[in-house]
């Protein structure tokens, strides 16, 4: 989300095929063997990578598993996959894996190779929060992202801004421009990348009313005032709002931010 539009990542599509037996029933505790007890346990959750043998992972990069209604989502760095799945005698079946088609370092590009080729029949074993994916030689570790990066909390955490939503459109921050929210009880102080100040802030279950916000007035270049309507825009009335992990989207109607909890 840096510097293209939201959405506008054409699709390419390569089928992966891969046939098994019939599903096995999950035990109540210990590793799940596979079928729809296994999906039912996927279900929902994201996974991230903490360990690989067989491999060795481009660095500062991380391996994201996603499921969800039938549908499997994966990321290694560059593109982002995704596809119809299913569970057969304990390994991944998927039908049909779509990508983004994004050029990257050749590093991350033969990364993204090799984690559709896993994908497509590897054993799976869920054993509580981890998930371990094995096939030819490879095998994959991954932990329940809300064990392995949990959601960063609302209150005192400082948001750094690093989107802009409209519509369905997205765009990025000014370079060098820092703007950021800060919430704590019935308040919230913000930086606008030109001004700063603070209001009012009634926090409730997945929404903020913001009421009051008084900034400072100075004059600053239009791309850094743009950034200030931006987020002003958001900050008048009513919003929503989600955290996942160190990410928070706050949105009020069509207008939003995406932003980053700061280190």
């Amino acid at each position: 989300m840096r510097h293209q539009p939201a959405f506008a990542f054409a699709l390419v599509s390569a089928v992966l095929l891969a046939s098994c037996g019939g599903g096995a029933s999950p035990s109540s505790s210990g590793p799940a063997p596979g079928g729809s007890g296994l999906v039912g346990g996927l279900e929902g959750r994201t996974f991230l990578s903490t360990a690989v043998d067989g491999r060795v992972l481009v660095a500062g990069s991380r391996i994201r598993l996603s499921f969800k209604n039938g549908q499997i989502g994966a990321s290694a760095g560059c593109n982002s996959m995704g596809g119809t799945y299913r569970i057969d005698a304990g390994r991944l079946v998927i039908t049909q894996l779509s990508t983004t088609d994004l050029g990257c370092a050749q590093a991350l590009m033969t990364q993204d190779a090799w984690v559709a080729d896993l994908l497509n029949g590897a054993t799976l074993t869920l054993d509580g929060n981890t998930l371990t994916l094995a096939k030819n030689g490879v095998r994959l570790t991954l932990l329940d992202r809300t064990v392995a990066d949990p959601d960063r909390p609302l209150l005192a955490t400082r948001w750094v801004v690093d989107g802009i939503l409209s519509g369905n459109m997205a765009s990025s921050v000014p370079a060098g421009v820092v703007a950021a929210l800060t919430f704590s009880d019935g308040r919230v102080d913000v930086e606008t990348g030109c001004n700063s100040g603070s209001g009012t802030a009634t926090i409730a279950d997945g929404s903020i009313t913001f009421a009051a916000i008084s900034l400072t007035r100075k004059g600053c270049p239009p791309e850094i005032m743009g950034l200030e309507q931006a987020v002003t825009a958001v900050l008048s009335g009513a919003a929503t709002y989600t955290i996942a992990a160190d990410s928070l989207t706050l949105m009020a109607g069509a207008h939003g931010l995406t932003l980053r909890a700061a280190a």
